[in-house]
């Protein structure tokens, strides 16, 4: 976790062993708060798991929403991660961008599928916010910057607006169905959920556009 990225009542640890045990910290959140919930996570739970004592937790944070904060940001900074890693690997034109992102952004969230709908889909403050938002920002700019590249296989009477459309179409599709897998089941794996998806953006973004609609 970056520094610059620390939530408030988040100490960032300077030394290589201060920093290992703060993975110990969150790992050990992430597989409590899947195990337990929300409700039943606590500051003993996550320090028992960690192998740490309760104040070792408490030197590093101030209480509960601060760890939940910090395990939200490493979630966030591994999808962005990896959603970086995936376009700059592309060797293709527009449905090849758009398939991996899809698929990027659906491992990233299936990955912490056990944790998400505790971090996300519930409000952790104006700092856990203002993170999301700063997450959403960067991997828009990531999609279109890849997705513009390709703008004359666009069909769309405006590539840049319709490129928005995709981008938060799949985006939200995606954290929807994280939230919402546990109690409403599909049966579809998240790699062929995720070609569906993308092949649906691809085509809405290759269509010729419709006449409007009266008013």
């Amino acid at each position: 976790m970056a520094s610059g990225n620390a939530p408030p009542g988040f100490n960032p640890p300077l030394q290589a062993r201060s920093r290992a045990a703060l993975q110990r910290i969150l790992v050990a959140a992430e597989q409590v708060l899947a195990a337990t919930g929300f409700d039943e996570f606590t500051m003993a739970a996550v320090a028992d798991r960690a192998g740490l004592s309760v104040g070792a937790i408490y030197r590093r944070f101030e209480g509960k929403e601060q760890l939940l904060n910090a395990v939200k940001d490493r979630l966030l900074a591994r999808v962005e991660e990896d959603i970086t890693v995936a376009l700059g690997a592309v060797d293709g034109g527009l449905s090849e961008v758009v398939d991996a992102f899809t698929r990027s952004l659906a491992d990233g969230f299936s990955a912490g599928a056990h944790v998400i709908p505790h971090v996300v889909g519930k409000s952790r403050g104006t700092e856990s916010s203002e993170r999301s938002r700063r997450a959403l920002e960067h991997i828009e700019r990531l999609f279109l910057a890849s997705a513009m590249a390709h703008a004359g296989e666009i069909r769309r009477a405006e590539p840049l607006a319709a490129l928005l459309v995709a981008f938060r179409t799949i985006t939200a599709a995606c954290v929807h169905r994280t939230v919402t897998l546990h109690v409403w089941p599909d049966g579809i794996s998240w790699n062929r959920w995720s070609q569906q998806v993308a092949d649906m953006a691809t085509v809405y973004l290759t269509s010729p556009e419709r006449e409007d609609r009266p008013a």
